[in-house]
């Protein structure tokens, strides 16, 4: 009975929520479930476009949760902005861009020079710092290393980069973030990047909204928004 009640509600929806063609007149609170890197790659160059064609329109921002794409189909969040493989499935996606890889560290670190990519073993010397993705714990860059993975030695583990440059500054650690994130976080810190080992590869970031969403016009108006502002941004 799950899947026809499902397709009942979602119908259901479909038609409480009229199709957005006046965003001016959405009054709505938008839940999207993102990190840090997403905040600062898709929401921020979004934000203003959207707030000036939507006024009324507020984005809640929540962390990821290994229930997330349950959340998803009950409504409690309406858009995931994430760089895990989605499982096609269950949810419906969009790829936004895809990123390459950058170590992160202090300016006079042995490893800042030159601007080629690291080799692991060089990579691997080194003490690093772990971003975890919220309560589920994953490490983009373990899955991407397979089973060189437990060569990587990590000091700390955080749930965002931007806590980060008290640790890196005055230490030998690494972090290896995308490299957009990367590149401003150096910037903003004085902190030196290098290219990351190249079999970490990259990064394909997607926006994620389930079937329920798939008729509720005001939800696809902002994915696209999203989409949009976030391709202009480069």
């Amino acid at each position: 009975m799950v899947e026809p009640v499902q397709r009942w509600l979602t119908s259901t929806s479909a038609l409480l929520n009229p199709p957005c063609q006046e965003p001016e007149r959405l009054d709505r609170c938008f839940r999207i479930a993102c990190t840090d890197y997403g905040v600062l790659t898709v929401i921020a160059p979004a934000l203003a476009p959207i707030t000036a064609a939507a006024p009324q329109v507020t984005i809640d921002i929540v962390p990821f949760s290994a229930d997330m794409t349950q959340k998803l189909a009950s409504g409690e969040i309406d858009l995931i902005v994430s760089g895990l493989k989605p499982d096609h499935a269950v949810v419906h996606s969009r790829s936004l861009f895809v990123d390459s890889y950058s170590c992160v560290m202090r300016g006079d670190h042995p490893l800042a020079e030159p601007e080629t990519p690291l080799l692991l073993d060089a990579f691997f010397a080194w003490p690093h710092i772990g971003i975890v993705v919220s309560d589920l714990a994953v490490d983009g860059v373990e899955v991407r290393l397979g089973t060189r993975s437990v060569e990587r030695r990590v000091t700390a583990r955080l749930p965002y980069f931007h806590a980060a440059p008290a640790l890196i500054a005055e230490s030998d650690m690494i972090m290896t973030l995308p490299t957009r994130a990367a590149t401003r976080f150096a910037k903003s810190y004085g902190l030196a990047t290098r290219p990351a080992p190249v079999e970490i590869d990259c990064l394909d970031y997607r926006l994620l909204w389930h079937e329920r969403s798939a008729r509720d016009q005001a939800t696809i108006w902002l994915a696209e928004t999203l989409a949009r502002e976030c391709a202009s941004a480069g």
